[in-house]
Order: structure tokens, then sequence, then C-alpha cells
């Protein structure tokens, strides 16, 4: 009874279906039994979770028995069958127990093909339409540089390139998860999430504010440095619709929800705008912007701002002129007032 308790226990935790496991289980034990014993008729398995299980084996009617798990006499079948002739086959009934170390390793190997199969259904079911989207995980274990995160009972893969170094990834945190792609390549179907993602920053929006998930508020462009800091450019649909306002929320409630689940990332939300100078302009806030001129053939900016305002302009390590370039699309590069008085141009 030990594999009907295995079969009962499994279906039960794993969700499948108890008649299809023992349908494949009950096959997978007759071939390895006929395989084993070298029977040349069918050989039936029947298990019944409640009773037990039969084996049956259709013995070949022989002159001479020199194989009696699959050979009979003419006597013998006569008893059962009074018309039976040499070459016929009857089915009878075997010791189960006879099986022994077939039944288990073959019980073993369908079980283990069964719950692979179960685990790639149930990870084509629950993120069949979830790529591209953000789902809610709690981070379940570490593995080498991956953490796992369980999302709808399938653990998901956080691979270290998608992983944010500031991040803990504490086991029972609940994260959200930007859903990369579902990967087939190796032997088992492998659900990858990011962390690092621009969408992720984008789809986050569209949770947080209705008027995205509306269309009111359209966002336009992202530029990300995971965990650090993003800008996020964004316009109205509705004239009577503040999209910046919108997306920071009533006492910044909005932009706040998303900072926190990005861990303190700094995120700058500023106006989209059709016209390069003014979207260039904006994309560097906070820092104030004198001139500018563009190059329209390389799609370049040179921007003038006051001496006290350079090292804002430019941001720590470059970040500030390296996402608002990102922003816009548009080289930038950005002098003082003195740096371009020095270089005779203002």
């Amino acid at each position: 009874m030990d594999i009907l308790q295995q079969l009962n226990q499994i279906a039960q935790e794993r969700d499948l279906p108890l008649e299809e496991l023992q349908r494949e289980l009950e096959e997978s034990l007759a071939v390895a039994y006929k395989r084993f014993v070298g029977a040349s008729g069918e050989v039936s398995v029947k298990l019944d979770p409640r009773k037990g299980w039969t084996a049956s084996v259709e013995k070949e009617v022989v002159g001479i028995v020199s194989e009696p798990s699959y050979q009979m006499s003419l006597l013998d079948a006569r008893k059962r069958n009074p018309d039976a002739e040499i070459g016929d086959f009857i089915p009878t009934e075997v010791d189960p127990n006879r099986f022994g170390r077939i039944a288990a390793q073959t019980a073993k190997q369908v079980l283990s093909q069964k719950l692979r199969e179960a685990e790639t259904r149930r990870i084509h079911d629950v993120f069949h339409e979830k790529i591209g989207e953000v789902v809610t995980g709690v981070v379940s274990r570490r593995d080498g540089q991956s953490v796992y995160v369980q999302v709808n009972r399938v653990e998901a893969e956080l691979p270290r390139r998608e992983q944010v170094p500031t991040e803990p990834y504490r086991p029972n945190d609940r994260i959200r998860v930007y859903v990369y792609k579902v990967d087939d390549s190796q032997r088992r179907l492998r659900v990858i999430v990011s962390r690092t993602h621009p969408n992720l920053l984008r789809k986050l929006f569209e949770l947080e504010v209705p008027e995205i998930s509306q269309g009111v508020v359209v966002i336009r462009s992202v530029a990300r440095e995971p965990g650090q800091r993003s800008k996020v450019a964004v316009t109205s649909t509705d004239e009577r619709v503040d999209a910046i306002g919108a997306c920071i929320g009533p006492r910044g409630s909005r932009v706040q929800a998303i900072v926190d689940e990005l861990y303190d990332e700094k995120i700058d939300v500023v106006p989209f705008s059709e016209d390069p100078r003014t979207f260039i302009t904006d994309a560097l806030s906070p820092a104030k912007v004198n001139s500018l001129k563009l190059n329209e053939a390389e799609k370049s900016a040179y921007v003038v701002v006051p001496d006290s305002q350079l090292s804002l302009a430019i941001g720590k390590g470059g970040q500030n002129v390296r996402l608002a370039a990102r922003l816009t699309e548009w080289k930038i590069d950005i002098r003082s007032e003195s740096q371009a008085a020095g270089e005779g141009k203002k």
C-alpha cells in the first residue's frame, strides 16, 4: 500500500488529478513488469487507492512450461477454459508483491515525471499571460547567486543580473517582481523575474495611479538606475488632469508607495514635452538651466547652468545628466556659466 499512500499524498499536495496519476502508474507498472519477466501476452495492473492493487498477466498456453511467470500448461489452462489450446493467452492474476523492486523504481520514475509535467503545466497556467506584468510574491530562498520568489505556488527565479545590489531579499519578504520571461532552454521551465527592469517602475506606476491605468495620464519615457534613482516623463490626455500631481498623489502618497516598494529608490516625475528644449530643461530637474543650444543633426544639447547648480545638474557620479539623457534620448553636454564663458560661448 506504500505506493498508493504516496500517490494519494502527492495528488493532494501538488493539486494533481488522482485518476491521471493512477492511470499513468498502472500503464508504467504493466510495461515494466512485462519487460522484466519477458512476457509476450498483455500485462495489466489496476490500482484502487481504497482497496489496494491487483495485477494480471496473460499467460501463454505451452506444451512445456519453462517460465511460470508468463507461461501456463495446457492442463492448467483447460481448468480455466475447457476450449483452451496451445498458443492461447489466459489472463491470470499474479501476486502484486512479486513486482517488488520493479514497482518501487517504476513508481518513483513515473511520479517524478508527472510532477515535472505538473510543475510545467502550473508554471504555464500561472505565467502564460503574465509576461511583461508585475506580480507579488514572497522571497522563499537563496540558491547560489539566485533568489527564489514564491508566486502562486510556483517558484520564480530572480537571477543576480536582475537583482538590485542594495536590496536585502530576506526570506518571507513580500516583493513585487516584473515577469521578464519563461525560459524553456533547459530541462525544466524557469520563470525569470526582474527587479531592475525599467518596466517594473512603469508597471508600479500603473498599479498605484488610476489615471495611468485609465489612459488619462501616459508614461512617455522611463530612465532608471535601479536602487538609486529614476526619472519618469508623463503627460496628460485631458487638460483638466495634472499628470505630475496624479503621479505624485495626495501629499506624495502614490510616489512614496513606489519608493517604499523599491527600497528608497529616488524617483523624479517630470512633464513630457514634444519640444526638446522644454523636455531637456525639465529632465535636468531639480537643477535650473540658464540656456541650451541644440544640434539637431547629432541630437545633442549644449546646456549652461548657474555655477551653483553645476554639481546638482550633473548629479552624483554623473547620474542626473545620465538619466536625463536616457529619458530624452538626447546627448547632453553641461557647462557652468564660468566654464561656458571660458570656452567663449554664452
